[in-house]
C-alpha cells in the first residue's frame, strides 16, 4: 500500500510537471515613457487604452493560461499598474532599462517553464497567430521559436515564446546593451546553443506596418478599430487585410518606416560598449 502510495504520489508529481512545461505565460512589456510617441500604451484606442485593447486580443488565445504585464518601477508607469488592477490583470514591477532583468523577472514568478514574450505597441495582436506559433513551438520541440527571426507577418504581430531555461540563460549571461534592451537577441543569435523555430506566414506581409511607434501609427490603427470593432470585436488578421484591399489608402497613413529601427539604433549603442570595454 505504502508503495502504491508513493508510485501515485510520483505520478501526480510528474504531470504537474508536464502540465507546467505545456503552459504558456504571456509576459506583456509595456513602459510610459516612450521614446517616439510618450503615453501611448494608455493613449484612448476606441474607448479604452491601448494596452487593454490589446490585452483583450491576446486573452482571447487558448494557448496562454495566462498574461502579466512587465513594466518598470518607476512613477511614470505607476498609470500601467493601475490599469492592471483595473482589468485584473497580473503586472510585475522591475528595471526601466534592463528589459531583459525586468521580463525574466515577471516571467520567474509565474511558475510557468514557457514564456511567451509580447510587447506594448501590438494592438492588432490576432490570438490566432499567438496560438499557431505555440503550436509549432511544442511540436517542433523548440527552444524558442518566433515569427520574427525571418519576419513575413505584419509589423505589429510580432511573437517569441520560448523555454524559460533560455531566457535564464540569456539574463545571466547577455552583456552588450542590444540584449539587455531586446531581451531575445543573446537566444537567437546563438543558434549552436538552442533550437530556434523560424514561423512564417505563407504570403510575406512584412511590408505591413500595424505596430505603433509614433502618431500615424496610432491614427492607421484607430481607424482599423474605428471601422472594424463595432461589427466584430475579435476581427481578425483576414479582416484587416480585407479592409486593406477595400481601401488601400490606409496603408498610406502611416507608410514608409522602416522595421526594427529601435533594434538598429541599440546596435549601434553596442559598438560604443565594446569600444570602451
Amino acid at each position: 500500500t505504502l508503495f502504491l502510495w508513493a508510485f501515485a504520489l510520483v505520478r501526480r508529481a510528474a504531470r504537474i510537471f508536464e502540465d507546467a512545461a505545456a503552459m504558456v505565460i504571456a509576459v506583456l512589456q509595456a513602459r510610459f515613457s516612450s521614446t517616439r510617441l510618450p503615453g501611448k500604451v494608455l493613449k484612448p484606442l476606441f474607448g479604452q487604452p491601448m494596452l487593454a485593447r490589446q490585452i483583450e486580443r491576446i486573452s482571447r488565445a487558448t494557448s496562454i493560461e495566462k498574461i502579466v504585464v512587465a513594466t518598470s518601477a518607476e512613477e511614470s508607469d505607476d498609470p500601467i499598474a493601475s490599469l492592471c488592477r483595473d482589468i485584473e490583470v497580473g503586472c510585475y514591477r522591475g528595471s526601466l532599462d534592463d528589459v531583459l532583468d525586468r521580463m525574466y523577472g515577471a516571467a520567474v514568478t509565474t511558475g510557468s517553464k514557457t514564456v511567451m514574450r509580447l510587447t506594448g505597441d501590438c494592438p492588432l495582436a490576432d490570438p490566432a497567430v499567438l496560438d499557431d506559433l505555440n503550436d509549432y513551438f511544442f511540436q517542433g520541440d523548440y527552444d524558442y521559436a518566433s515569427n520574427t527571426i525571418k519576419p513575413t507577418f505584419p509589423d505589429g504581430l510580432d511573437a517569441e515564446v520560448m523555454r524559460l531555461e533560455c531566457m535564464e540563460a540569456a539574463w545571466r549571461e547577455a552583456i552588450l546593451p542590444s540584449e539587455r534592451e531586446h531581451v531575445t537577441p543573446f537566444i537567437y543569435n546563438h543558434p549552436e546553443r538552442f533550437r530556434l523555430g523560424d514561423f512564417r506566414h505563407e504570403t510575406d506581409l512584412s511590408g505591413l506596418r500595424w505596430t505603433v511607434d509614433e502618431l500615424r501609427d496610432f491614427e492607421f490603427v484607430s481607424r482599423i478599430y474605428e471601422t472594424l470593432y463595432d461589427g466584430n470585436a475579435a476581427f481578425t488578421t483576414a479582416d484587416i487585410l480585407q479592409l486593406l484591399r477595400d481601401q488601400p489608402q490606409l496603408k498610406l497613413i502611416n507608410s514608409g518606416r522602416e522595421r526594427n529601427e529601435g533594434y538598429q539604433a541599440s546596435l549601434q549603442v553596442d559598438k560604443t560598449f565594446l569600444e570602451k570595454t
